[in-house]
């Protein structure tokens, strides 16, 4: 088994419109009638990256992937001086995927979603049950108040230097409070001096809890300030708004995916998601697997984390 199929390009591509003034941008890759996998990509604000499409053995599935609205080639950009993400809201994500899948002409497809990707995933999949054929989750999150507080305040614990430097980052005031909600503010601000240095702080605190092993590089997009604009003035206002979910909905709804088969892929040294979240969510599922890869954070590069991913959607490819 691969730990990752060999690189490959789209066979297909195009932008969308979905209304709002947002065109997204997707792609398709590998057998144009294989079996369809779409892929959710984390951030919110990440892009769809490229490594994603080797998850998926290119002769049997069509490997479907797009940017959220705000993130990659998507337009607008969230970084935009005068971006307006009113618009951008679970709800308005999960609404553009069906007119994907519609766009399309796919019928029922397999869901793969990573870290904010699982979330969405879940949200997705609760609504549209009868669209999924399987689901595969890595870095499962489900994006709740106290996954937030926890990534935001809590984690700090592992990282105090880092975290010392993070909460500095806003006023004196805001500094016990919602940090997603202080950095937000920040990130929206008119002044350009002040939105530039927030994401960057936004940023380093990503890099600081992301990477847990010795060797583990920051990802090269972070020195892009077009790309640490647009993802920190996403991920803070969907944490500030805790992604318009109702506290522990989607746990609380997770039977209604019993019939769809599903694995739930973590590491069990991410200390920035710990573990319990992907293991509260099986124990509240039917029918899904929970696979805790030992040497894994958080990143999809870490040892394990990809030979797992791939052996779920192997497992899933010739499934009807």
């Amino acid at each position: 088994m691969p730990s990752l199929y060999p690189p490959l390009e789209p066979h297909s591509h195009g932008m969308l419109d979905v209304g709002d003034g947002h065109r997204l941008y997707w792609e398709c890759c590998g057998l144009p009638a294989g079996k369809p996998a779409l892929v959710l990509h984390g951030g919110p604000g990440s892009g769809a990256s490229v490594n994603a499409r080797r998850y998926f053995n290119p002769e049997l599935y069509r490997i479907i992937l797009f940017d959220q609205r705000g993130a990659g080639r998507s337009t607008p950009h969230a970084s935009e001086p005068d971006a307006d993400l009113s618009t951008n809201t679970t709800a308005h994500l999960i609404s553009d995927i069906e007119k994907l899948r519609d766009h399309l002409g796919v019928e029922r497809w397999l869901l793969y979603g990573s870290s904010w990707g699982a979330t969405l995933a879940q949200a997705y999949a609760q609504r549209h049950a009868d669209r999924i054929s399987e689901i595969v989750l890595s870095s499962v999150t489900m994006t709740s108040a106290r996954e937030i507080e926890w990534i935001t305040r809590g984690v700090g614990a592992f990282f105090p230097e880092a975290f010392e430097r993070f909460r500095n980052g806003v006023s004196e005031a805001e500094r016990e409070g919602d940090l997603a909600a202080a950095y937000h503010g920040l990130l929206m601000s008119d002044n350009p001096v002040a939105r530039e240095k927030a994401a960057r702080h936004w940023c380093d605190w990503e890099i600081a809890i992301a990477g847990v092993r010795k060797d583990a590089k920051p990802n090269p997009r972070y020195e892009d300030a077009r790309f640490r604009l647009g993802f920190a003035r996403l991920v803070a206002h969907y944490w500030a708004n805790r992604a318009w979910l109702e506290e522990g909905e989607l746990l609380r709804s997770a039977a209604r995916l019993s019939q769809i088969p599903a694995v739930l892929i973590h590491g069990r040294l991410d200390v920035s998601g710990p573990l319990v979240t992907p293991w509260l969510l099986h124990r509240a599922w039917p029918g899904s697997r929970l696979v805790a890869v030992e040497q894994a954070g958080h990143s999809a590069s870490d040892p394990g984390m990809a030979e797992a991913i791939v052996a779920a959607t192997d497992e899933f490819e010739n499934r009807v």
